[in-house]
């Protein structure tokens, strides 16, 4: 049996829809920013919900922010926020993309579901 790690055990999303396709601490954070995109987060928060730990999470949305995925929307004492960049191209698309593959992952487990339900009233 494998253990899971603390940061893994507050994770937001089990496994989000990114993830699930891209394995990786990006994918984690976009799954997140992106779920939860109407508001902001410290790297902290984003870390603790994405399940990877601070450093990763602080070098990968220094990353991003570079390429015009998130945005610093303001300052809390010490914290930074951050919040997806919807009215970028990339990250309008990140966020389209990660809507796409939750839709389809979530009609594939609709018709598994009722598959299984034919199959066991037989």
């Amino acid at each position: 049996m494998r253990k899971r790690s603390a940061a893994s055990s507050n994770k937001a999303l089990q496994s989000g829809p990114l993830e699930s396709v891209f394995p990786g601490s990006t994918s984690k954070i976009l799954d997140f920013l992106s779920t939860f995109k109407d508001w902001d987060y410290s790297v902290s928060d984003i870390a603790k919900n994405s399940g990877i730990s601070f450093k990763t999470a602080l070098s990968e949305i220094k990353n991003l922010e570079k390429q015009g995925v998130v945005s610093k929307t303001r300052t809390v004492g010490k914290a930074t926020m951050y919040k997806l960049k919807l009215d970028s191209k990339q990250g309008f698309y990140i966020d389209k993309l990660v809507f796409e593959i939750a839709t389809k992952k979530a009609l594939e487990s609709s018709e598994t579901g009722k598959k299984a339900s034919k199959m066991a009233a037989r």
